[in-house]
Formats: structure tokens, sequence, C-alpha cells
């Protein structure tokens, strides 16, 4: 099945009330993971390309990773660039075959936020792809992505963004952060806010970035084979399952299944210092991602069977 523009995709989700994940993907084991788990959900998926990834493993690898993947599935999919830095970035994702792009231009002023949204829009609308732009802030890192604080989405100024860029779908800032250092008090999000933005912008799709749990077996499974990942906190699953119910369409993972990966390769590791063949070790991590996101799609965005 070839690659799907995300419209239809969210205005069922927006009308039934759940979300669809947007995994970001690195390499083919975390590709193949993802697949798996949306095909033994029969759930739609978003997969989505950082800047990171692109450096990484090229972007040319990447499409063609999910081109092969894409032979052996019916499942609805999008290929999505996560954090567009700028218009030839995602000019070139594009022009690539991407049938979805986010251009984040959150770091800007308003009005220069606004202008480089709308030149993605015109240059992405004729050819029919899907434009994400993000306002307000998410505090945090996530490759290239870096702010010290977060900045929340004023409801007002979303209303005259979505109008002035004609964007498709809208990142809102309402306590998520990226990284898998998320809370270091309460968990909690501004629900009183994104009901705000939901009723000003009816049926209009919005979007969680910053959005992983960072399950707590991985974080001690890491820690006891050899890893520092300390403390980290993500946002509770029951916070992220209610807030499909206000008009959120999107949530993005990505740390959850950084984590998924790390911590089962160093388990491997240690339980079998012997083993020098990736393959060996890559299985598994290979597995942990498709339960890990199975458990996802099916517990927490609430999107199995709607592929």
């Amino acid at each position: 099945m070839p690659l799907v523009n995300p419209r239809e995709m969210f205005e069922r989700a927006y009308r039934e009330g759940y979300a669809v994940g947007a995994f970001n993907v690195n390499n083919m084991e975390i590709i193949q993971g993802i697949m798996q788990a949306g095909a033994a959900e029969r759930a739609p998926l978003v997969l989505q390309v950082s800047a990171g990834a692109r450096k990484y493993a090229g972007q040319a690898y990447i499409v063609k990773l999910i081109e092969a993947a894409l032979i052996e599935t019916d499942l609805p999919v999008v290929l999505h660039l996560d954090h567009g830095a700028d218009f030839a970035i995602c000019k070139s994702c594009i022009d690539g075959g991407f049938t979805s792009v986010m251009i984040d231009g959150s770091h800007l002023p308003y009005e220069e936020n606004i202008a480089l949204t709308k030149q993605v829009v015109e240059y992405a609308t004729p050819k029919g792809v899907w434009v994400e732009a993000e306002l307000g802030r998410l505090e945090g890192v996530e490759d290239d992505v870096v702010s010290e604080k977060t900045v929340y989405t004023d409801p007002d100024q979303a209303v005259d963004f979505v109008k002035r860029t004609g964007c498709n779908s809208l990142a809102v800032a309402i306590g998520t952060s990226h990284g898998a250092y998320k809370f270091k008090g309460d968990a909690k999000l501004d629900f009183e806010r994104l009901e705000t933005i939901t009723n000003k912008l009816p049926g209009f799709p919005l979007v969680l970035h910053g959005s992983s749990s960072v399950p707590q077996e991985f974080v001690d499974m890491a820690n006891a084979y050899g890893g520092k990942v300390g403390a980290a906190r993500g946002v509770p699953e029951e916070l992220l399952r209610k807030a499909a119910s206000y008009g959120v369409c999107k949530i993005n993972i990505d740390t959850d299944i950084r984590l998924a990966v790390t911590a089962t390769i160093r388990k491997y590791f240690a339980e079998k210092p012997e083993d020098f063949d990736p393959r060996a070790y890559l299985k598994p991590a290979r597995d942990a991602v498709k339960n890990m996101v199975q458990h996802k799609i099916k517990n927490v965005l609430g999107c199995s069977g709607k592929a």
C-alpha cells in the first residue's frame, strides 16, 4: 500500500476520540518493530524522521526502508518529517516522497513563525502534502531541538496562527517536554488550556510532542545493566489517553523507543558477553520495540482496529 496523507486518518481520530501514534524511526529494526505492532493491532501509523535520523541514516536510506516495509502491509502509513528546521529541509522531504512535514518555527518571533509556516504550506499544499506547525515551545532536548523552558500555547494566538498560515495541524505546548526527564514534581498537563484551544479550533487536529511515558521497566533495566539513566520520568499514560478526548489526533513517541532498544541490548550483552553477532542482540531489541508500541496503540492511544 502506498504512503498516505494523514487527513482521513486524523479526521476519524478526532471524530472518534482517539490518537494516532507518531513513532520516530532511525533504523531497520525500529521500523520493523513498529510495523509489526501496527499489524498486530490493525492500527494506522505515522513514521516520523527527525533531523538526527536524517544525519544518522540518511534520508534516502530511511525512505527506502519504509518503502520496503510497505510492500508487506495494507496499513495506512504516513511518512512525516519531525521538527523541520527550515524551508529547505521541508522542501527536500516533500520532493523526496514524504506525505507530511512539520515546520518548526516555534523558536522564532511570532510573525516570523507565521511567515515561515506559510511558505512551507504554499509549497506543500499543491503537492498534496500535509503541514504541521508548532506554536509555543517545549522544554528539553531532542536531537537539535533545545529549549530551556516551556512557553505555553496561547489559545487566541493559535486561532490567528492557523487562520493566517493555513497549516493542517498544530503542535501545542501544554506541559509535555522533550527527552527522558519531563517532570520534577507532580506530573500534570494543562487540560484547561487544551480544552480552550480545542473549543476555539473545532475539528482542527492538534498534536502533542514530547509525549513518551518513559516506562520504568526500561529505566530499571538499563540502570541494572550498567546504564546511568537515573530517575527519568515521562508523561503518565492516563494523561495521554485523556488528551485524545480534547482534539489531540497525533501523539509523538521517541524516547520510549530509544529506551526499549538500549535497555534490551544492555541486558543481552550482560547475559551473553560471548556474542558478537549484531543479529543476535538486535532481534530482541526489535521485539521490545514491537511489544512497547503495541501496548501504546492498544492501551494509550486507543487506535487498535482503526486501520
